[in-house]
């Protein structure tokens, strides 16, 4: 069957569809986004500006319009954080679905989590062990962990690549004195994390996903996206020190001239990286294998295994799971 699976994020609404069926490996077919950066179009009292909320429902409508024209069956539409924050998501969500017919679902950070790990664990399978899985969003950080499918262990904590250039940086690039103090202040805020994953014992293999650290490792050098997926790729705590003392030098403008930097993040890749270094500190990794699956393919991959007509929220927070 054809699939689409819509992605609200805080920076981009992201359309991907694919061709699958229950138990087979997942074809992508069609890939479309649109830039929104929602998270930045939040409007001093917390609420979601009505140009956001627009931007939004153009957005939507015109992923909705490619899905049937590629003809897929079903579309799981979903939004994070930028959406799940805003004081009035309840009216933007009402809006979206009146004016396009497309009822998205908010997921929660532990759901992120849960789903991205779903992702990850298919990607590399059983004989990967006990895994560890590390998620660096626009607002959020996401860390699971188990040796199941369900892992014992999902956290969301608000520390998202673009949140922190929000709220830490007042310059392009940042200055010295903002690097420290983010830097002391996110391995702060992660410090609780080597606890609660060391209350799991050891991983035997520790994996990142998403775009930021695609990004750190392919300038780290890592093999490029021409490689095809099933290059390995990783990213190293010694690389990662190095590449933050060159990029944190650097502005926005120039970030999105290095290869495997998406203009629409390179504002944030300076936070991306220290978010990345300081969980790593926390955690005492070393290195960090890349997985090219993550959240969107977790949706995939949960819907197929339910494939008996289970309801949509259901699939996506886990209360259609099969007993």
């Amino acid at each position: 069957m054809r699939l689409g699976v819509l992605d609200v994020g805080s920076n981009t609404v992201h359309l991907l569809v694919v061709d699958a069926h229950r138990g087979a490996h997942p074809t992508p077919m069609h890939s479309e986004k649109t830039v929104l950066r929602l998270a930045e179009q939040l409007t001093p009292s917390g609420e979601l500006s009505k140009a956001g909320a627009e931007g939004l429902v153009r957005a939507v409508d015109s992923a909705k319009t490619s899905a049937a024209r590629l003809g897929c069956e079903d579309v799981m539409a979903f939004a994070t954080s930028a959406v799940r924050e805003a004081d009035n998501s309840g009216k933007v969500l009402r809006k979206v679905a009146e004016e396009t017919g497309v009822e998205l679902q908010v997921l929660t950070g532990v759901d992120e989590a849960r789903l991205t790990f779903l992702a990850v664990r298919r990607w590399f399978g059983w004989s990967a062990g006990k895994l560890l899985v590390l998620d660096i969003g626009g607002g959020s950080l996401e860390v699971a962990m188990g040796i199941d499918e369900e892992p014992a262990l999902a956290e969301s904590l608000p520390l998202g690549a673009g949140r922190i250039t929000r709220t830490r940086f007042e310059h392009d690039p940042p200055t010295r004195s903002e690097l420290v103090a983010t830097t002391a202040w996110l391995e702060d805020q992660v410090s609780g994390l080597a606890k609660k994953v060391g209350q799991l014992g050891e991983p035997d293999r520790v994996v990142a996903t998403s775009k930021t650290f695609r990004s750190l490792a392919r300038l780290t050098g890592a093999a490029p996206s021409s490689a095809g997926p099933r290059a390995r790729r990783t990213l190293t705590d010694t690389a990662l020190r190095q590449l933050i003392a060159f990029i944190s030098r650097m502005p926005a403008a120039d970030l999105a001239e290095l290869e495997g930097v998406g203009s629409s993040r390179a504002h944030q890749l300076v936070a991306g990286a220290l978010v990345a270094q300081a969980t790593m500190r926390a955690l005492s990794l070393s290195e960090l294998e890349i997985c090219p699956w993550a959240l969107r393919e977790g949706v995939i991959l949960r819907r197929l295994d339910h494939s008996n007509g289970a309801d949509q929220t259901a699939l996506l927070t886990g209360q259609g799971r099969r007993a």
